[in-house]
């Protein structure tokens, strides 16, 4: 038993050492048309992180998105994917997604805490996996993140979620005025003067359910957008679920068209939260969606 966890051991330093040192640009063959696109593992939260790069592969998709405390594999569900993941654990998680094709991009939502020596585990985790990015809410860590999106050479990007709503003193949903980011033009504000490695996670389902328009918000984004969470939606506003790219009201291809102009170069992470169980034949027509997709340019 020693001697078989030392090989493991061995195995796993010499993998991470063949690991880029910091996150390179997502190259050329992880694109589809063009694109970095894949899926962000949330979508497949109801299995392990071994299946959801399985299901990546097999929906068409090049990369994927990982986030923290999903179950490593079905046969192990009490050890969780995460920033705190061991050597050896990161190691098999790299095998996996080599035997499958499909490239580790980006990390989150992540908490990225102010307190340095917690902060760094993150990006430390992102350089073992040669992440091109984390995505975080922690706004609040921003001189923090900063620091270290600097020495690390990884970006960071804000995640949107939609507006958040609390009961006021007569019991009516109000919006929480203390919640901030779901708005982008308070993002672009909230990184002026910041490195340019710090951004905009934009995901374009939220600011829907928030009643915004996905391509207008890219545009007030424009020059800081580092990744996409993408979801197409039937409607504007609550209570709407997610839907096959092309369908909706979101415009994707001219969400494609904009990400074009802007000279987008970072992850588009199709985060499906509908059709739990069997998503994988919705999120290929997805991927399909894009590698069809025309410039009309």
């Amino acid at each position: 038993m020693k001697l078989h966890r030392s090989l493991l051991a061995l195995a796993a330093a010499t993998l991470l050492a063949a690991l880029p040192a910091s996150a390179a640009p997502i190259p050329d063959e992880a694109r589809i048309n063009g694109f970095a696109i894949g899926c962000q593992a949330y979508s497949f939260n109801r299995f392990s992180v071994f299946e959801a790069i399985e299901k990546t592969a097999e929906a068409g998709g090049k990369v994927i998105e990982f986030y923290p405390g999903q179950k490593l594999t079905k046969e192990e569900p009490n050890v969780k994917w995460g920033h705190d993941a061991s050597d050896e654990v990161i190691a098999r998680v790299k095998e996996k997604l080599a035997k499958h094709g499909v490239r580790a991009v980006n990390y989150g939502v992540v908490g990225i805490p102010k307190d340095e020596a917690g902060a760094r585990k993150v990006f430390e985790f992102a350089k073992k996996m040669g992440l091109y990015g984390v995505t975080t809410e922690s706004i609040d860590a921003l001189d923090t993140a900063e620091k270290l999106a600097k020495e690390f050479d990884i970006r960071v990007g804000i995640h949107e979620h939609a507006k958040r709503m609390k009961k006021d003193a007569d019991g009516k949903q109000v919006e929480d005025p203390n919640y901030k980011i779901w708005n982008p033009e308070y993002v672009r504000d909230l990184l002026k003067g910041r490195d340019a490695r710090l951004g905009a996670c934009a995901d374009i389902g939220h600011w829907q359910t928030s009643g915004l328009k996905a391509i207008d918000c890219l545009k007030i984004l424009e020059g800081r957008i580092i990744s996409l969470h993408a979801k197409e939606r039937a409607a504007l506003g609550t209570g709407q679920h997610d839907t096959i790219f092309g369908t909706g009201i979101t415009d994707m291809a001219g969400v494609l068209a904009e990400l074009k102009r802007q000279k987008f170069t970072g992850n588009i992470s199709i985060e499906y939260e509908f059709n739990w169980d069997n998503s994988v034949p919705d999120i290929k027509q997805c991927i399909d969606f894009v590698r069809a997709w025309k410039s009309g340019k």
